[in-house]
């Protein structure tokens, strides 16, 4: 396994583009790079410093360069200051991969692009969106979609080059739920106010894309349930304030946590995991859920399908009464719960590990430098 080409020369040189504002691929940027790094690849992240106090880039061997989230000319600068000499450019994102598209006008460098999630907008926004789009798939040299949807498009807006990327959930995003230990589980549980009731959990950004609004409708059925569940939703996002005064209003029975460092904690603890929108094409906490054995109800939206298979209760999208109804049959079966744990380590098993996703990686780089095989 190596990174060097065969007449002795420097290693492989990669420069990783990342917004930073998604958890997901910030986490998965932080894997690939401590596994290039391994395998003898210089990697440099360029992301806000802010990520890079997050998942710290450089305390797996990679080289941090700040560069903020906006286009504007000194970020674009500053990006193509870092890309020279750089073998190849791999940026995540749509915004992300429209920088590093500017940066590396009028260079052979070649562009890898991951698009991890489909960007969502309404009006005029949608249409720039559809535009940056369109520019990024025809500019990159070939681009990874993290489902077979985000491989369709991309395909449909231009790109040259598409295919379905590995992308495994990193080992530090992971649950074990049946390796915790009851006491601590107890202490959390009575902490949120969920002795002797059900615990539901929800993650996700407080923002329009997430259901969180469906999920305010359902807990309106599950009110009248007896014990009375408690939802928690862990995240924060501009929705909050108009999310909490419907909370009050309804007497809901859901508690806003806001950003949680303990999010695998609290699934674990959890009764139900909760996926009411499609944020994520390829959600995290579908995949915690069914690590950590913890049944999940999704609404069918995105990437869900072709990510749990039948390893989780699907509903159909914007209908907060099919999701409600869902989860109170849930409840009702223990059996079909415990169904749904089996089968969800089942499919989990199958789902490509950070070895596999670094060697696929890696092969693509290899194909586009021209070097010999690295994997």
């Amino acid at each position: 396994m190596s990174s060097h080409s065969p007449h002795g020369q420097s290693s492989l040189r990669t420069v990783q583009v990342l917004g930073g504002a998604n958890a997901g691929s910030s986490a998965h940027v932080r894997s690939l790079a401590a596994g290039l790094v391994a395998r003898g690849v210089r990697v440099t992240v360029c992301a806000p410093g802010e990520a890079d106090d997050t998942y710290d880039f450089t305390g797996v061997g990679a080289e941090h360069v700040h560069v903020p989230r906006s286009s504007d000319p000194g970020s674009v600068a500053a990006l193509r200051a870092a890309c020279t000499d750089a073998d190849l450019v791999h940026a995540h994102g749509l915004h992300a991969s429209f920088r590093a598209v500017l940066a590396l006008s009028g260079r052979r460098t070649p562009l890898i692009v991951t698009w991890h999630n489909r960007a969502h907008a309404e009006g005029a926004r949608a249409h720039l969106l559809r535009l940056l789009e369109r520019r990024v798939a025809r500019a990159a040299t070939v681009v990874l979609g993290t489902t077979s949807d985000l491989v369709d498009r991309a395909r449909r807006t231009g790109a040259r080059d598409a295919r379905l990327a590995a992308v495994a959930l990193p080992r530090s995003r992971r649950t074990e739920g049946t390796e915790e230990p009851e006491p601590p589980l107890s202490k959390l549980r009575a902490e949120l106010g969920a002795m002797g009731r059900p615990l539901f959990m929800a993650v996700g950004a407080l923002d329009g894309h997430r259901g969180h609004e469906l999920l305010l409708d359902a807990a309106r059925v599950w009110r009248d349930l007896d014990p009375v569940p408690l939802v928690v939703v862990a995240g924060e996002g501009p929705q909050r304030a108009e999310l909490q005064r419907r909370i009050e209003d309804e007497e809901l029975p859901v508690r806003l946590l806001g950003r949680r460092d303990d999010v695998s904690e609290l699934l674990a603890a959890a009764d139900l995991a909760l996926l009411p929108g499609g944020g994520e094409s390829r959600s995290v906490l579908a995949q915690e859920a069914l690590h950590a054995r913890v049944p999940l109800v999704a609404a069918l939206t995105g990437g869900i399908r072709e990510l749990v298979g039948d390893a989780a209760e699907l509903v159909p999208p914007r209908d907060p009464q099919a999701f409600a109804a869902a989860v109170v049959r849930l409840l009702d079966d223990p059996e079909r719960a415990e169904i749904l744990r089996d089968l969800g380590t089942r499919q989990a098993a199958d789902w490509p590990t950070e070895d596999e996703t670094v060697a696929q990686v890696l092969s693509v780089y290899d194909e586009l430098t021209q070097l010999q095989p690295m994997i």
